[in-house]
């Protein structure tokens, strides 16, 4: 074969892998960027940071009756993608109650990145620009760029997003896909990157949380961080492929003003990926979707978080004109919300959630739908971060094998 295979062409049931992405000239690469399509097989994908942890509290996983190195599970059952995300020293944060393992920060990235490198899967790496989790309600400022202003904290997301892409190439487990900044919906690095939306009739957006905050940084501030995190990631990683992720994939008003915002102000990216976990209405997926491709014919898109309705979503985002549509991502399935995982005899996770909002929220759409509520606190966990046991594969694991098959 040529180029394309960069590892073996097929994991282990015969279902492309990495090895099927090929490795472009920077003509090709420029030509492929003006009509958007997917640079190769549609990415069935799933973030998966929280296994280290887990193994590290004695999680095994099982499929058939047989345990299996998690990764290698999920490859041979039709995943073809993995994304990770990497907080900027989650000891300060995030994994401040086991700082010594530091989860999520970079050495644990490396070591996992190059198993799921070593698998043949492809690589995606999502930047928090925090020291814990950048989502919606939340784009806090790492404790290292506390005090700095916009320039100081542009010139730190360059830094930090070149210097993380170097040691990951060097530690051997190189990044396909760089996602700049986590669930950015309403920017990034609050205040100075922080931004308010307006719907489509000029009313504020009642829906999403901090929409309505005074502007600090507004879309200036926000795209001067995105350029800057693009920056540092194309020099580590020429030929990176650039991610958005945008929250409201149900929302195409909001959608359309942001993405407008940012090419309007010269943020270069590839594709754009949403969180997908409920609708206002049925359809509202399939819509922003649809128009996305049609206003934006230069760019993709995928889901890059989701939890339920995994074949439908899928199909929405494969049957994309033009293979407008990459992939979909689903969030932390051995343990998360409807899992793909049996654990105790039951789902490893809470289970399915509402299709829609009107059915009840859940935890997931909380930022575009609980806004202005006050969580109950909670007590400071002392257990380890990590959930051990026995995790089993169940029939919803399927689905991944058939959807693989279908989209050849």
């Amino acid at each position: 074969m040529t180029g394309i295979d960069r590892r073996t062409a097929l994991g282990a049931t015969g279902i492309a892998t990495l090895a099927a992405l090929p490795v472009l000239s920077p003509a090709a690469l420029a030509a492929q960027k003006k009509d958007g399509a997917r640079p190769g097989p549609y990415l069935i994908g799933a973030d998966v940071s929280w296994i280290p942890e887990d193994e590290a509290a004695g999680a095994r996983f099982f499929v058939d009756g047989v345990q299996k190195d998690p990764i290698l599970l999920l490859r041979d059952a039709g995943f073809n993608a993995i994304r990770l995300r990497i907080f900027v020293d989650p000891a300060k944060g995030y994994s401040k109650r086991e700082p010594d393992k530091a989860w999520a920060g970079l050495d644990q990235t490396i070591k996992l990145g190059k198993r799921i490198r070593d698998a043949g899967l492809y690589l995606v790496l999502s930047f928090h620009y925090s020291d814990i989790w950048a989502d919606p309600e939340h784009q806090g400022v790492p404790a290292a760029w506390a005090g700095y202003g916009l320039s100081g904290l542009a010139k730190a997301v360059e830094a930090h997003t070149r210097d993380t892409l170097v040691a990951m190439r060097a530690g051997g487990a190189p990044v396909d896909m760089a996602v700049i900044g986590n669930e950015t919906t309403f920017g990034m690095l609050w205040p100075h990157g922080q931004v308010k939306l307006s719907t489509s009739t000029g009313n504020p957006v009642t829906d999403a949380n901090h929409a309505n905050v005074g502007e600090v940084g507004g879309f200036e501030g926000f795209a001067q961080l995105l350029r800057a995190g693009i920056a540092g990631a194309r020099r580590a990683e020429p030929a990176v492929k650039i991610q958005l992720h945008n929250h409201l994939g149900r929302h195409w008003p909001i959608v359309q003003e942001w993405t407008d915002a940012l090419i309007a102000r010269k943020v270069d990216f590839d594709v754009i990926g949403f969180s997908c976990y409920q609708q206002r209405a049925q359809g509202d997926w399939a819509h922003s979707f649809d128009a996305f491709a049609k206003r934006y014919p230069d760019k993709g898109l995928l889901v890059a978080e989701y939890s339920s309705r995994k074949r439908y979503l899928n199909d929405l985002v494969h049957a994309l004109p033009g293979k407008h549509g990459w992939g979909a991502f689903i969030w932390e399935p051995t343990r998360h919300q409807e899992a793909i995982f049996d654990k105790d005899g039951g789902n490893a996770g809470e289970g399915a959630k509402p299709d829609l909002i009107s059915q009840g929220l859940n935890s997931a759409e909380a930022p575009g739908g609980l806004a202005g509520q006050t969580p109950a606190p909670k007590p400071e966990p002392t257990v380890p971060m990590g959930k051990g046991g026995d995790y089993v594969a169940n029939d919803l694991l399927k689905l991944y094998g058939q959807m693989a098959k279908d989209y050849r």
